[in-house]
């Protein structure tokens, strides 16, 4: 079994066309979309939800009005200036201060620092994940709530579960939809990979983009090949992007041309190369067969 993490430099390059249409070509591989914090795979694939469970991130703090002896302890400490007193309709202050939870970040000082413990401590929902199955295999995704952090932990139970289903029904590969840029959902989605796949595009914002991304691949020691879309938008910045990523030791597994067919496509839920036999289908086959080999590789290498 084998796991590729489709990634970029940024969101909007096109991954999860792509990711799409690889898990069209695939037939029937385990699929996740690690993307949670702008989740959109299933607005292709139209996954049938089977299961659904609550996603508990973290803690937040709430006062308990009727221990709280407004001492302002809380107020004073929180350095994320969530503990404030309302301002009621008529006018006048609270009498006692409430948190915020938005602001609020689960540091849990204000518990600590509370002389009357006025304070709990509690777990709350920040999201939910779903195991479906959609037409090319079976897939885990989830949602997280508006102003919700703790994405990363929430990917890494998305890998986890996409694992143990591959496992179970005996699939060869895992396709996941990384999340873009570098930071903690990023490091959650390709830990443990076998290969990566960033999609870039043909502009200067995209070349630094993918070399700050192809750094962070190259510190996990993962394997990474190198995709420009609509790369005939700018064929001499193409030619560039693909000679410093050689120069630095990452594979070209192709490029794919700009086409209106992929925006046509999505609309109609479905990827590319299900909805269209033109010749950016035949780019997305090329760029899979290419991924392909390098995964096998992989295989016979270890």
């Amino acid at each position: 079994m084998k796991e590729l993490v489709v990634i970029s430099g940024k969101g909007g390059t096109g991954k999860t066309s792509i990711v799409a249409s690889f898990s069209t070509l695939a037939r029937q591989a385990a699929l996740a979309d690690c993307d949670v914090d702008a989740a959109d795979l299933h607005l292709v694939l139209n996954p049938d939800i089977k299961r659904r469970e609550d996603f508990s991130g973290g803690r937040k703090a709430r006062i308990l009005e009727e221990q709280c002896i407004a001492c302002n302890r809380c107020v004073e400490e929180c350095r994320f200036d969530a503990i404030k007193y309302a301002v009621l309709k008529n006018g006048e202050k609270a009498e006692k201060p409430s948190i915020n939870l938005i602001s609020c970040e689960g540091c849990g000082l204000c518990k600590r620092l509370c002389p009357v413990e006025a304070i709990a401590f509690e777990p709350v929902v920040n999201g939910q994940m779903f195991v479906s199955t959609t037409r090319n295999g079976p897939m885990v995704h989830a949602r997280l709530g508006m102003a919700e952090g703790n994405s990363g932990k929430l990917v890494s139970l998305i890998r986890e579960e996409t694992r143990r289903i591959a496992e179970k029904e005996g699939l060869e590969r895992i396709i996941v939809d990384g999340s873009p840029g570098i930071g903690c959902p990023v490091v959650s989605s390709i830990t443990g990979a076998d290969g990566v796949l960033i999609v870039t595009e043909p502009t200067l914002s995209g070349r630094h983009d993918l070399m700050r991304v192809a750094k962070l691949a190259a510190h996990f020691r993962i394997a990474t090949l190198v995709c420009v879309n609509k790369w005939d938008l700018n064929p001499e910045m193409t030619e560039r992007i693909e000679k410093e990523a050689l120069e630095n030791g990452l594979k070209i597994a192709g490029r794919i041309r700009y086409d209106a067919a992929i925006t046509k496509a999505q609309i109609a839920k479905k990827s590319v190369v299900e909805y269209t036999e033109d010749a950016v289908a035949g780019d997305m086959k090329d760029v899979w067969g290419r991924v392909q080999q390098a995964l096998d590789s992989i295989s016979r290498q270890n």
